[in-house]
């Protein structure tokens, strides 16, 4: 029994003793770092060994001794892995041109229709293909028409009855020749028409009405044999002596649309031929579902050479803009506000608000929260952001002053 109590008290002094080794040694191992995955720094651990995600040695990092809660420091060996770059702000001037793809069409305001003024039918069309150039005053169409016969038949009356009896009985003929005659000119007739009427005495059965535009036609209304009534359309004319190029803009670049000055137009069919115009029209309004705008350029086709439906591309100038610009990838953007990650010491980076302005292809403008000799973060912005979160929990643009934004 005296034995087993020796034995006893032996084994608890052991158990004390390593105890006491073992906090000692725990004590004294604590740096003031930990271990953790450059690529996971979810993994934390108070010694070495490999990451159990992606089996990467643990790197050793310092824990940081920063005042500044918003603010994030990295090790060298994290800012490698994430490919973390930055780029010392300075001014210069930003300005480019936009390219917009479009096509040509029709200049819509050249537009003309011919129509009939009476009512019959289509005995004979001068012009039957789509495409074909109708010239001012040439000869359309023979319509027959038994109402404009019949009325080509009381003028041919009224001067006959001048002829016979005069201004006998206080009869005026001639404000009934000239009553008939004007009845003629309203339904189309022209006043050669209506002194070969006059001098052959007799009426024909058919008419032949002219084009009271020019242009080509872009789609006949009527047929051979076919009926027209009083009003409607027989071709649609279309003047090619300017033309439209309409192109399809982002919402986006609509405020750098509004600047442009000029817009020049390039015609890929045409050996790249490149014609220079202004923006005559923007449509007010924007697409819900594609957010696509309109625009248009009103350009001159002298030579007839450029035709509806051609492939176009539209540049537009842009005014030179002086101020500070950046890459738009250290921009980040969450709907509400726009941060960029700044560097204030070394491996040390500190998230700041900035309001942007013109945006032209891979360069953005800061309009306000940077001034020159600012050390930004241009690449790997939100791999900084998210590593923010992850360690701290929160936004890191949560609690700033957005007011003077």
């Amino acid at each position: 029994m005296k034995y087993f109590l020796v034995i006893s008290i032996a084994l608890l002094m052991s158990v004390l003793l390593s105890c006491k080794d073992n906090k000692h040694n725990h004590t004294g191992d604590d740096d003031g770092s930990y271990y953790t995955c450059s690529m996971h720094p979810q993994v934390v651990s108070d010694k070495t060994g490999h990451c159990p995600i992606c089996h990467m040695d643990l790197v050793r990092v310092e824990k940081s001794k920063q005042t500044d809660p918003n603010t994030i420091q990295l090790n060298s060996e994290q800012i490698k892995l994430g490919n973390i770059q930055t780029d010392t702000l300075k001014g210069g001037s930003l300005g480019d041109r936009v390219i917009l793809t479009g096509v040509l069409n029709f200049n819509q305001q050249n537009m003309q229709s011919v129509s009939s003024r009476v009512m019959g039918r289509v005995e004979k069309l001068y012009y039957k293909n789509v495409g074909d150039f109708v010239t001012k005053g040439s000869p359309l169409v023979e319509i027959y028409s038994e109402e404009l016969n019949n009325a080509k038949q009381e003028y041919l009356l009224a001067l006959e009855k001048k002829n016979t009896f005069g201004n006998v009985n206080a009869i005026d003929f001639e404000q009934l020749i000239q009553s008939s005659k004007n009845k003629l000119l309203l339904w189309g007739m022209t006043d050669i028409q209506i002194k070969a009427l006059q001098s052959a005495g007799k009426i024909s059965a058919t008419t032949t009405f002219y084009s009271t535009a020019s242009g080509y036609i872009r789609n006949l209304q009527v047929i051979e044999g076919g009926y027209v009534s009083e009003g409607s359309t027989i071709v649609n004319l279309a003047d090619l002596s300017t033309i439209w190029a309409e192109a399809q803009a982002y919402s986006s670049q609509m405020s750098l649309i509004n600047q442009a000055k000029t817009a020049t137009v390039q015609i890929p069919d045409l050996n790249n031929k490149v014609i220079t115009g202004k923006i005559d029209f923007s449509n007010p309004e924007l697409n819900p579902a594609s957010r696509i705008n309109l625009i248009r350029v009103t350009i001159p086709n002298p030579n007839k050479d450029l035709k509806p439906g051609m492939p176009v591309y539209v540049f537009l100038e842009m005014p030179k803009t002086k101020g500070i610009t950046m890459s738009v990838d250290a921009v980040i953007r969450d709907g509400k506000s726009e941060t960029v990650w700044v560097q204030t010491g070394e491996r040390t980076f500190k998230s700041r608000m900035v309001k942007t302005g013109t945006e032209i292809d891979s360069r953005i403008e800061i309009v306000s929260g940077l001034k020159e000799g600012d050390i930004v973060v241009v690449s790997g912005a939100y791999l900084l952001n998210s590593e923010y979160i992850f360690r701290n929990g929160a936004d890191p643009m949560a609690g700033h002053d957005m007011s003077n934004m």
